[in-house]
């Protein structure tokens, strides 16, 4: 999730980029799809589920990193829009609860939940077991990696030894895909992999129309956002692979994650879900059955 100057102007990152600088704006939501215009309505049941000091506090504080479009990203005031946003907002409302939002670096919104200062982390987590040691995730969606080059230009994610290779710090592509791929690159005898790593995926997608990267890896719905932006100038690069839940994060067994999950599929079964990501056309990674710890569970 699609459309122009979802990303900053490319010269003004190209300018950022060229002086060692980093952009930590978010895209701009000129031209985005408009909201789903969803009407959702409270589930007494999920409702019930909630932990009393929640429900008597009425608002439900979301942690996000908006800088990863269509998922979460900024409008110009600044504020969080996006199809997860959408769905943490129609959450909320069948909790019966007021969505907040409280805005952080990525890395810094699973120390918040455990610090008791955010009640659902709303980032395009990856459910992995390390995370699950943490905070509980109530799965949502499903995402494959997707590689892209700039047009006209081959790369091979399964072959990739020696390039450069760009990625959103922090991301499992960061910190999992690429140091692994690169590793088995040098256990073959090869050259390792270059990592570029930025502070926002419209950077590191930039970085590889400036020729500063050979390639840029990201969930699937970002890659095709951003090829979609930048229009003609990146393709995707092999096949999405790798697919795994989004999870949203919550307190571990503290009873949040039965609440969201209660709301989430409520949401499954009256159409509003489908219905959100239809409007950002994120269909394909839509699922029917709401789970918690997918990763653990297998």
């Amino acid at each position: 999730m699609r459309s122009r100057h979802a990303l900053p102007a490319l010269a003004a990152i190209a300018t950022l980029l060229l002086t060692g600088c980093v952009d930590n704006s978010a895209p701009s939501a000129e031209g985005s799809p408009a909201p789903s215009g969803t009407v959702v309505e409270k589930d007494d049941a999920a409702a019930a589920l909630l932990p009393d000091s929640l429900a008597k506090a009425g608002t439900l504080v979301f942690g996000t990193s908006p800088n990863y479009a269509p998922n979460e990203f900024k409008n110009d005031a600044g504020e969080p829009i996006g199809w997860a946003i959408e769905v943490s907002d129609a959450i909320a409302a069948k909790l019966g609860l007021t969505p907040s939002y409280t805005i952080a670096r990525f890395e810094n919104i699973i120390p918040g939940i455990v610090g008791g200062t955010i009640d659902v982390g709303q980032s395009s987590f990856t459910d992995n077991l390390e995370r699950e040691k943490q905070v509980d995730f109530v799965n949502y969606y499903t995402a494959g990696i997707q590689w892209a080059s700039a047009t006209g230009k081959t790369v091979d994610p399964d072959n990739a030894c020696g390039l450069k290779v760009a990625v959103q710090s922090t991301t499992y592509q960061d910190s999992v895909e690429i140091p692994e791929k690169s590793a088995a690159c040098v256990a073959a005898g090869k050259k390792p992999i270059e990592k570029v790593a930025l502070d926002t995926q419209d950077a590191a997608a930039t970085a590889v129309t400036l020729g500063q990267a050979d390639a840029f890896t990201a969930d699937s719905p970002v890659t095709l956002y951003a090829i979609e932006q930048l229009k003609g100038k990146l393709q995707t690069a092999g096949e999405t692979f790798d697919a795994a839940p989004y999870g949203m994060a919550v307190a571990k067994d503290s009873g949040m994650a039965e609440a969201v999950q209660a709301a989430l599929q409520s949401m499954v079964d009256d159409g509003s879900y489908a219905e959100i990501l239809e409007a950002w056309g994120v269909s394909d990674g839509g699922i029917d059955t709401i789970t918690i710890n997918a990763a653990s569970k297998g």
